[in-house]
């Protein structure tokens, strides 16, 4: 979808930014030192790996309380016009009549996807501390039987690789020209108010 024009306002408060570029940077980072060992670039990569793991989960803690104390979830929720939006384009009509909004519906499915994947990726990797000594505790395997493992396991290496995937595509979208406002309003703050307009 392009970007509506029309004036600029604040799009994302500050706090809101830093999450975002601290969450950008811990994937990334995750990402790196789970996938360059396979492909066979060696480091000790386990310390970086789980630490970088904390902070995210701490990220997304942070976000929550913006969602539910500040934000709400609402401009977030999928809605009729969502739905509308999504046949209007397979379709190639006209977007007439659809009600203004801050997210439209792929910005919307985009991000409940990449939510979702995150908290799966997170959730199984903060079990997975179970498996290794770090700083504050000593590894204890025993806490989930073998079967259970192994879906934890599953569940953490398919997040993963569908991060990879939901991460070229977020990239790819921000560097096109329709959507060059909105890039520029994860960095400045300022950007297209509405994206979807009547």
């Amino acid at each position: 979808m392009a970007v509506s024009g029309g004036a600029t306002e604040v799009r994302h408060q500050f706090s809101d930014r830093v999450f975002h570029w601290v969450m950008a940077a811990c994937i990334l980072v995750l990402g790196a030192t789970a996938f360059l060992p396979i492909i066979g670039i060696k480091f000790d990569w386990l310390p970086i790996h789980w630490w970088t793991g904390v902070i995210l989960v701490a990220a997304i803690l942070f976000h929550f309380y913006r969602v539910f104390a500040v934000h709400g979830i609402s401009k977030m929720l999928p809605m009729a016009d969502d739905v509308k939006e999504t046949v209007r384009v397979a379709l190639n009509r006209s977007g007439n009549g659809l009600k203004p909004a801050k997210y439209d519906a792929f910005q919307k499915s985009y991000h409940w996807t990449a939510a979702i994947t995150v908290l799966a990726t997170a959730v199984t990797g903060l079990v997975m501390l179970a498996k290794i000594d770090t700083t504050f505790w000593k590894r204890d395997p025993s806490l989930l039987s073998e079967p259970v493992w192994g879906v934890i396991y599953v569940i953490h290496g398919l997040g993963a690789m569908l991060l990879l995937f939901l991460v070229i595509l977020h990239i790819y979208f921000s560097l096109i020209p329709s959507h060059r406002g909105y890039l520029v309003s994860m960095i400045l703050g300022h950007g297209p108010g509405l994206a979807r307009k009547d």
